[in-house]
């Protein structure tokens, strides 16, 4: 068992030093993403530098990384009756090669995209009041952070109180929520001083 939890950790590691963002930028401008804007390796910056159309590819890219990596740790782990457990091993594993992509110099982007696709193979019923959580922020708040934090913190609430039959799928449920909210703390600081920055994507830059 512990093999297969191994090889979910390092693809799922793998898989996601394949940043959307960093790729497509370079693909369309041959520039880096983390060098213009905001200089983040997200969905956001690269929207606010790119434009919509052409984030439909990250999206693509980061969710489909993220689904693989929690389907390649569930059908490793179902065998053993830790299908669910592999599936959250797999989702972190993910996050943390998005996050720290050693392939891309340990710079990269803060999970949203990931989390939200591991919260879907995870639990459906969780990701949905995640999802409404993160749209009813936003559209109150326009702060895409503070959405993606409270979604990220309902996401460790809910899903332990779904899954009180396993402890192991429990911690890592928590994990994967407050992992995601660690990767915003530059947000959390912005916003307690007053001057992060809020939604307004009526412009867009193109830099193709």
């Amino acid at each position: 068992m512990w093999l297969s939890v191994l090889l979910t950790i390092l693809t799922g590691y793998l898989l996601g030093n394949l940043n959307g963002a960093v790729s497509m930028s370079r693909l369309l401008s041959n520039q880096d993403v983390r060098e213009q804007g905001s200089g983040n390796a997200g969905l956001t910056n690269f929207l606010r530098m790119y434009g919509p159309a052409s984030a439909l590819s990250v999206v693509a890219i980061d969710m489909g990384k993220a689904f693989l990596a929690c389907m390649l740790g569930r059908q490793l782990l179902a065998p053993f009756g830790y299908a669910q457990e592999g599936v959250l091993i797999g989702g972190l594993a993910v996050n943390l090669g998005h996050d720290f992509p050693a392939l891309l110099g340990f710079r990269g982007g803060k999970g949203v995209l990931c989390g939200i696709t591991a919260a879907l193979a995870a639990d459906w019923r969780c990701a949905l009041i995640v999802i409404a959580v993160f749209a009813l922020c936003l559209l109150l708040t326009r702060y895409v952070s503070l959405s993606s934090i409270l979604g990220s913190l309902t996401f460790s609430v809910t899903y332990p109180l779904l899954h009180r039959g396993s402890l192991a799928a429990m911690i890592m449920g928590v994990a994967l929520g407050l992992f995601i909210i660690f990767m915003h703390r530059s947000n959390i600081s912005r916003l307690l001083k007053g001057n992060e920055r809020k939604a307004t994507f009526s412009k867009f830059h193109n830099k193709k």
